[in-house]
């Protein structure tokens, strides 16, 4: 039976039972791995909406003797969450908070209950789970359950097998295993009296082991937990915890809650290096603090290269740093022990933060540093692989000094960190996988790094359990009869090798199936992808998995993924857009193939990943690219192919900037066109517009015209040969035909704070709509044009201003990617170096002072590209300064540019703006609405009614007669 044939009766068979199935190639290559090294694609993924379609699932793979792999997030880093068989997605459905009983401090949960949604449930209650990993906004409970997840405050609150009071489970078999414990605290079982006698049987026949080399420090999990199958002590639920699915399956758990302390202090403490961090954690330990965090300056370098020095707040002195947390309920005593631990000289300098704010701040860089160390000092992608050895905390020094020798011997670099009070270290490699020893490399230092945790009696897993990475590793740690005990325990609950199979016993080697050995693609590109050597592989293997992309933005702020949030559907996150992509460049997907348009149909090119993802994925660049490849003539012969025709809105919304110089002509008859009830509604069609859009009006004096028209007071008025500093003002197609007011009183603003504005010529456009619908030849040409324009200013230091975000942003930084090949490369930079926003030349400005706005009511919408590209914090800055109370919405506004006007779109549109947007705008329907993206003040007005001011506006004095307003 071929690989096609058998999966064709797989998934035929799990539809017949009724299951909600995915074959596709598309949702085959976005579960094709995780967090991982590995790709692996899937026969079939099954998501299960109740516990009778786990079992169904089941029956399916015992009927066609194939694996079947849990999955929840899919953030596993170690390959812990693919498989070749059945993937059951247990995040979409089966994902609900059954229970929280206040009084037994416990809360029922199923299996795909993202752990932020139990802690929002439980905090009403003044409760918590207390695990919380970095990745507490999207992974599961189950999961965290499979690899027993520790997280940041594992000191306070354990491990999560610390944490579980009872579990269902249902075995290869199809039989249901529960676990839990009695009114006394003893635990209880129900399930088959077959698999408890052979599990007693086998921990019987090797006690010696199971009692000496198990359970020596609190991160040994690596293997199974077999401690707890010891006659004295038998707790089968403590020894399920941490088995990776390889067991049974998870379908509901009761978990513990905990208090959640009212005050909560942080401690920053830096240290001359990494070695006298991990030295002085167990001193800190003794503190009681609830986490201790380790992290290196090699970490934090990444971050202020990613995103610019005000990432990262002030630190204390020295190249690596502890961050501690002190909790509880008196928060006298509380400051008392936050300022005994940094009083008590244990490295260069402390600092005690107690401001909740500026805590968020701290702990953000440690929960994105898997994000962040996926990239390495040496400017290469790094990756998983011994991600999260543990050694005895009082060893951890000196293990972090010769792990440091290691990965220097092997002509690689790192930037550790970790949970340094547990002697748990995180860390990724720049594994060289472009070369062809890459391999090699690996093998050679994964086996000598393994070596060197069992050195240290450690564990080569410390939190994120064994998977693929790790399996055949444990050799390495363990006896020849630790191993033997792991396939006796693996072969009673599933004798057939169903569940997980690779995994932990009879494992995969860990070289096998690695994901980006030997993937280039360089060839035909539009983009210059600088900061990925020129190679889109690499720029879309940015993608490590870890999912954030898949966070609920009340977590944790941003704007990453809207469409996700909108759909839940991981073809809609940036994660499984790039996993379609990665198969593209691969050769195992065309640019063409239906999968990839499905991928991509729903991404608003908002590029909020660009700044949220801590990988550094640009999707909306990456779209370009795609719609470009798609639709480009060469190579359209191709047996099997034509040439594909552009949606009807690529040349009317795409062109937009060449239709509104047309219509500028005769406004009033432009705008009359839509409102025709028949001819209105079958442009809109013929223009790919959805008819319940409102279409944004011509003005009636396009601000080029006003411009113009100020030559009567003296050509110098609108040449800029006047008094003041020259600044180019960046007229772009939005403020000059549709809301020349923006434009008019960011000139008025710029004249008051001491500025000559002077414009580009009529023809100076950044390409923006040609860009987002992928008309990249066109866009380069256009863009090229201006950049030369605009570099003679930048030539000669006159500051380049921008009115409408999207367009500043392209200045900023898409102009250098799309000319990077060109002639016109070192006018980008140039341009690039100079662009400015209104807030960040007038904060710059000395001798200008904002007005007084104390006591106005702010409502802020940043546009996506002023918050992932601009940055947003100096109109923040701005507006307090002017004493204006500001409520800054996170999130999209959900039309985005062409996106939320297409056919097609406005449900999602709708959706998006329904996320933070609009509740924003109903809570405070007094407020001043502030938004400078033309796409969000078009999204407010047509969903609210509402007025929505540019920046300009709020701060500009007063206008007086202006012709044509």
């Amino acid at each position: 039976m071929t690989d096609s044939d058998e999966r064709a009766g797989v998934s035929a068979a799990l539809r017949a039972a009724g299951l909600e199935v995915r074959d596709d190639p598309g949702t085959r290559a976005m579960y094709a791995t995780d967090a991982s090294l590995y790709r692996i694609p899937p026969l079939a993924v099954v998501r299960p909406r109740h516990v009778d379609d786990v079992a169904c699932a089941l029956d399916v793979a015992r009927a066609f003797g194939v694996g079947i792999t849990a999955r929840g997030a899919g953030t596993s880093i170690a390959g812990n969450a693919i498989g070749r068989g059945i993937v059951l997605d247990f995040s979409r459905h089966l994902g609900r908070v059954l229970e929280i009983d206040a009084g037994t401090r416990t809360a029922v949960v199923e299996p795909g209950t993202v752990h932020a949604v139990l802690q929002r449930a439980a905090l009403p209650l003044g409760l918590r789970f207390g695990p919380d990993p970095s990745s507490h906004s999207r992974c599961t409970v189950g999961g965290m359950i499979g690899n027993n997840a520790c997280g940041n405050r594992a000191l306070g609150y354990g491990r999560t097998s610390d944490n579980v009071v009872a579990m269902t489970h249902l075995l290869a078999s199809g039989e249901t295993l529960r676990t839990g414990y009695d009114a006394a605290g003893a635990p209880v079982v129900d399930g088959p009296a077959r698999l408890l006698a052979d599990l007693r049987a086998a921990a019987g026949r090797h006690l010696a082991t199971a009692r000496t080399e198990f359970d020596t420090f609190g991160r040994q999990l690596s293997g199974y937990a077999v401690a707890h199958l010891l006659p004295e002590r038998f707790d089968l639920g403590r020894a399920l915890v941490g088995s990776e699915g390889t067991l049974g399956l998870l379908t509901q758990a009761t978990v513990r809650l905990v208090k959640d302390p009212e005050h909560r202090v942080v401690v920053a403490i830096g240290f001359a290096d990494i070695v006298q961090a991990g030295e002085a954690a167990p001193a800190v330990v003794a503190f009681g603090p609830t986490a201790c965090e380790g992290m290196d300056q090699r970490l934090v370098d990444v971050l202020r290269g990613r995103r610019g020095d005000t990432a990262v707040p002030p630190l204390p002195r020295g190249a690596a740093w502890l961050f501690v947390e002190v909790a509880g309920d008196d928060h006298a005593e509380v400051l008392d022990r936050a300022g005994a631990l940094a009083a008590a000289g244990l490295g260069t300098q402390a600092r005690i933060v107690t401001d909740p704010a500026e805590q968020a701040r701290l702990w953000r860089i440690r929960e994105d540093g898997a994000g962040l160390a996926g990239r390495a000092p040496s400017g290469r992608p790094a990756w998983p692989g011994l991600e999260d050895a543990a050694v005895p905390p009082q060893r951890l020094g000196a293990y972090l000094a010769r792990f440091d020798e290691l990965v220097a011997a092997h002509g690689m670099t790192c930037a550790p960190y970790g949970h340094f009070g547990d002697g748990c270290m995180h860390v990724r490699l720049d594994f060289p996988f472009d070369r062809p020893d890459g391999l090699r490399v690996l093998r050679e230092f994964l086996t000598a790094a393994a070596g060197l945790v069992a050195e240290f009696g450690g564990s080569i897993s410390g939190e994120h359990g064994d998977g693929r990475a790790r399996g055949e590793l444990l050799a390495r740690m363990y006896s020849a009869d630790a191993i033997r005990l792991f396939g006796e325990v693996k072969h009673a609950f599933d004798p057939d090798n169903r569940l997980n199979p690779g995994v932990l016993t009879a494992p995969d080697p860990f070289d096998a199936d690695v994901r980006m050995v030997g993937v280039t693609y360089r060839r035909d590109l539009a983009f210059a992808y600088p900061h990925d050597g020129g190679d889109l592989a690499e720029a879309v293997h940015r993608c490590t998995g870890v999912g954030r992309c898949r966070a609920d933005t009340r977590t944790g702020g941003g704007v990453m993924c809207p469409s996700y949030l909108a759909t839940r559907e991981e073809k809609d996150s940036t994660r499984g857009r790039a996993r379609v992509l990665q198969d593209v460049v691969r050769g195992d997907l065309d640019w063409r193939a239906p999968d990839v348009h499905d991928a991509l149909d729903l991404c608003l090119a908002c590029k909020g990943c660009a700044s949220d993802c801590p990988t550094g994925i640009d999707m909306a660049m990456y779209k370009a690219e795609a719609l470009h490849q798609k639709y480009r003539r060469r190579g359209w012969r191709r047996p099997g192919y034509r040439l594909g025709l552009r949606p009807r809105s690529h040349y009317t919304l795409g062109w937009l900037p060449r239709w509104a110089r047309l219509a500028g002509r005769a406004p009033r008859l432009a705008n009359a066109l839509p409102t025709l009830p028949v001819l209105g509604r079958l442009g809109l069609y013929l223009a790919g517009v959805d008819r319940r859009r409102t279409v944004p009006a011509f003005a009636p004096t396009p601000f080029r015209r006003w411009w113009a028209a100020q030559l009567v007071g003296g050509p110098e008025v609108a040449d800029g040969s006047g008094g003041g500093t020259p600044v180019m003002l960046f007229v772009d197609t939005f403020s000059d035909h549709f809301t020349p007011s923006a434009a008019r009183a960011v000139v008025r603003v710029l004249r008051a704070a001491g500025y000559q504005p002077r414009i580009p010529s009529a023809g100076a456009c950044c390409g923006l709509t040609w860009i987002t619908t992928g008309q990249l030849d066109t866009a380069r040409r256009i863009l090229g044009r201006t950049v030369t324009e605009l570099a003679a200013s930048a030539r000669a230091g006159i500051p380049i201003v921008g009115i409408e975000p999207s367009c500043t942003a392209v200045l900023r930084a898409d102009a250098v990617e799309l000319l990077g090949r060109t002639d016109h490369a070192e006018d980008a930079r140039l341009v690039a170096a100079a662009t400015r926003t209104v807030a960040e030349l007038l904060t710059a400005t000395p001798a200008w002072a904002p007005p007084d706005l104390t006591g106005t009511a702010v409502i802020a919408q940043p546009h996506c590209h002023h918050h992932a590209v601009l940055g947003w914090a100096a109109d923040r800055a701005l507006l307090e300064r002017a004493g204006a109370q500001v409520t800054t919405l996170d999130g999209c506004c959900g039309l985005a540019g062409n996106f939320g006007v297409e056919i097609g779109h406005h449900e999602v549109s709708v959706a998006v703006a329904g996320q933070h947007l609009l509740p924003g705008l109903d809570a405070a329907p007094g407020a001043v609405v502030l938004a400078d993206g033309f796409s969000c003040r078009t999204q407010i007005t047509d969903l609210r009614g509402r007025r929505a001011l540019h920046l300009a506006e709020l701060l500009s004095p007063d206008p007086g007669p202006s012709p044509g307003a």
